[in-house]
């Protein structure tokens, strides 16, 4: 999630911002369990395209580089990853980062023939540093939405020499559409022990992927910013049928008893009635090979919470 908490707009609120005096009894919420999609359940998609990529040693530092690399079918060319690729299948690839700040001396240490960043990859003196050393930089631009998955895939594929492979994994993206259900889903974004509460709105990325699997981001709709305030007024306003959060979002504030407490959220009928689907953190906007299949995995989820199972 690097790509998130480098353009929000972070936003501190008070109870009062929330909207004091908004709250409802607890017995007037249901106490239910949340759905989640955690990140060891969606298997990467990995192609087989029979060709060589012209480059042995690969640094991925853009955000998800490293799992496209992967489901390219060259895994085995990764000496080096950013710290949002955090499929299992990577463990053994060393993390190039700190703090999301890219380790120039770690980066050299491997010898790469080649570095994939993207406009998230800091400091700017690493960088440097690196092209210093002539080694090669190549920058994909970020994916915010699923159109955009597929030139990142490309692109990579392409500077790989490897295009073939590019298509396939590309080909998987664009079978990825449901009929409407009418169900009206918002996207909160809660760090709960920074005290920020925000609203996804158009551009968030949970837009593209809600439009695909058949629901109404109603934060899209209404909201015109990526990530708005979040005011109980606002909140009661969009009525939402069901709340999709980041897993360490639910947990941030206190689980599902913590987040039916936040003013506004039981004045829905999502809070009233605990209908929550949670995605884990690395998951959720990562725009990747792993997107599709984890959209997959939450549309039943959230037609299941609006059923109330």
């Amino acid at each position: 999630m690097k790509r998130r908490m480098k353009w929000i707009t972070v936003a501190t609120l008070t109870p009062l911002l929330l909207g004091a005096g908004c709250t409802t009894p607890a017995e007037a919420v249901s106490p239910k369990s949340v759905s989640n999609i955690s990140a060891s359940q969606i298997a990467l998609p990995i192609v087989h395209s029979g060709e060589t990529p012209k480059y042995k040693r690969v640094v991925a530092l853009g955000d998800g580089a490293a799992e496209i690399v992967a489901a390219l079918g060259y895994k085995n060319i990764l000496v080096g990853r950013d710290i949002a690729s955090t499929m299992p299948e990577l463990a053994s690839v060393p993390i190039d980062e700190s703090a999301m700040q890219i380790s120039a001396e770690t980066v050299l240490s491997q010898h790469p023939d080649l570095v994939f960043t993207d406009s998230n990859s800091s400091p700017q003196s690493a960088l440097t540093t690196i092209k210093q050393a002539h080694i090669p930089i190549i920058n994909i631009a970020a994916s915010y939405s699923l159109s955009a998955i597929v030139s990142k895939e490309l692109a990579i594929a392409n500077a790989l020499g490897t295009p073939k492979a590019g298509a396939l994994l590309a080909a998987q993206v664009t079978g990825l559409h449901y009929p409407s259900t009418g169900i009206k889903v918002a996207f909160l974004y809660l760090r709960g022990t920074a005290s920020i509460y925000l609203i996804g709105g158009a551009g968030s990325g949970a837009d593209s992927l809600l439009a695909a699997t058949g629901f109404t981001d109603v934060g899209a709709t209404h909201l015109k910013l990526p990530f708005n305030a979040l005011t109980s007024e606002e909140l009661i306003a969009l009525q939402p049928d069901v709340i999709l959060l980041m897993t360490k979002g639910l947990i941030s504030v206190g689980g599902l008893t913590g987040l039916q407490a936040i003013p506004g959220i039981a004045q829905t009928p999502a809070g009233r009635n605990g209908d929550v689907v949670t995605v884990d953190d690395s998951l959720l906007l990562s725009f990747g090979p792993r997107t599709v299949p984890m959209a997959r995995a939450l549309r039943p989820l959230i037609i299941a919470a609006k059923a109330g199972k």
